[in-house]
């Protein structure tokens, strides 16, 4: 009896887990795949009543499951048209609410990439980081043309430059106190991106105003909606 209790009692607690779900704010959650292990109602409730509802409003849906652009791309979510596309293979609530909050600040950068980037204040900053950084590395032995590093666009080139030729377990080491992490140099898109999760997932700020001060601020800018919409 206990067993059987056991076994009702699991496929009750994944049901509940895989039912598609609206928010109260009306965001709907939907579930190709089920996720197993994480309380995923929480993890969303999470999301809502941490990042500023107008920094919310270009998500529309969020569907877990697998899908191709995962293998095409190397990675476990991408935002597309309104929905963050969330891969169901999660290790803990904090690894989920990181994807989440990470995909979020994509949905932002294009309609509100003039309020983001258009005082330059954020690729000034980054761009002095990529410069710091190819001398570091030049020294270093690890040599790629400096223009890699004067693009802010993605370079799947160097992208792989960086994760292939040097790895990032090195290229933490290299990138300490200049970058919040190794992802955050591939892209300016990236840093932003980057910043911006450190910001909803961490509660202490003091090191990345520290790092990356113009990206910090701006970030705190976007707290106020009047404001951020300006």
């Amino acid at each position: 009896m206990m067993l059987k209790h056991y076994i009702i009692e699991k496929q009750n607690n994944l049901k509940n887990k895989t039912v598609d779900f609206y928010t109260p704010t009306g965001l709907h959650v939907f579930f190709q795949h089920p996720v197993e292990n994480v309380d995923v109602e929480k993890v969303i409730n999470q999301v809502e009543n941490t990042i500023p509802h107008h920094l919310l409003s270009e998500v529309e849906m969020i569907i877990f499951g697998w899908f191709d652009e995962f293998e095409e791309r190397s990675i476990n979510a991408f935002y597309n048209d309104n929905a963050l596309y969330i891969s169901h293979l999660q290790e803990d609530e904090k690894d989920l609410f990181d994807d989440i909050v990470h995909e979020i600040s994509h949905s932002l950068e294009n309609p509100y990439g003039y309020q983001i980037y258009a005082d330059d204040k954020i690729k000034d900053e980054f761009l002095r980081k990529r410069v710091h950084l190819h001398d570091i590395l030049w020294k270093s032995g690890y040599r790629a043309p400096k223009a890699f590093f004067t693009d802010t666009e993605y370079n799947e080139e160097f992208d792989m430059f960086l994760y292939e030729k040097i790895g990032y377990d090195k290229l933490s080491v290299f990138v300490q106190g200049l970058f919040l992490s190794p992802y955050a140099a591939t892209s300016l898109r990236e840093y932003f991106a980057t910043g911006f999760t450190e910001f909803f997932v961490e509660s202490e700020h003091a090191f990345m105003e520290k790092v990356s001060p113009a990206l910090y601020q701006k970030l705190i800018k976007m707290q106020n909606p009047i404001e951020f919409d300006m």
